[in-house]
């Protein structure tokens, strides 16, 4: 069990992913992302292991991030914030979406 001031110190943000490229150098299939966090945070970059969406259904799609972990090197890419997803057995991972009218920089809370 955590305390609720636990939860609040995560910080996640709405973004919207700018580009998605190809990620051969990976140790597991993954995306490169560049996501846009509006005008407070900019764009961060992130590897992300959602392989089961195509790069036209990533790109100009909005998504739910950690922005406060520190930077994590996956291989060549410095990952900038952690992109939110089910994850199961049973599926792939699939991604957190805000409904419409979010914004990019938008809180979760």
């Amino acid at each position: 069990m955590i305390e609720i001031a636990d939860f609040h110190r995560v910080e996640m943000r709405v973004g919207r992913i700018l580009a998605a490229e190809e990620f051969p150098e990976a140790r597991h299939p993954a995306w490169k992302l560049r996501i846009d966090f509006g005008p407070d945070l900019g764009e961060k970059r992130s590897s992300a292991q959602i392989t089961n969406y195509t790069r036209e259904q990533l790109e100009g799609s909005l998504v739910v991030a950690v922005v406060n972990f520190p930077p994590r090197q996956i291989g060549p890419v410095r990952s900038e914030v952690l992109v939110l997803g089910a994850v199961s057995d049973v599926h792939p991972v699939l991604l957190v979406r805000p409904d419409a009218g979010s914004q990019p920089g938008d809180r979760v809370a």
